[in-house]
């Protein structure tokens, strides 16, 4: 089973989480794309960009911060944090 975690944070303290699951056959990438969707959806955001630097950090660690910059609206908090908890 394939979790992604997604945590919103503001002035250093996480505020919100979720845990997204898919059982389903997929590639890593789409599993990836797709849960991303979903925790978007839950907390109302629009999806962020994947910039540069972010793939780079998910590819490294499976864990990645979207900041103000990736999103094309204004956010109300510092950053979304997703990372991969189980593959």
């Amino acid at each position: 089973m394939f979790r992604l975690w997604g945590k919103i944070f503001k002035d250093n303290r996480m505020v919100r989480d979720t845990v997204i699951c898919i059982e389903e056959k997929d590639t890593r990438t789409h599993k990836i794309f797709r849960a991303l969707d979903e925790i978007c959806y839950e907390f109302d955001l629009s999806k962020p960009i994947w910039l540069n630097h972010t793939i780079s950090e998910f590819q490294r660690h499976d864990k990645a911060r979207f900041y103000q910059d990736n999103f094309v609206d204004s956010i109300d908090f510092d950053y979304l944090e997703i990372h991969i908890i189980e593959e």
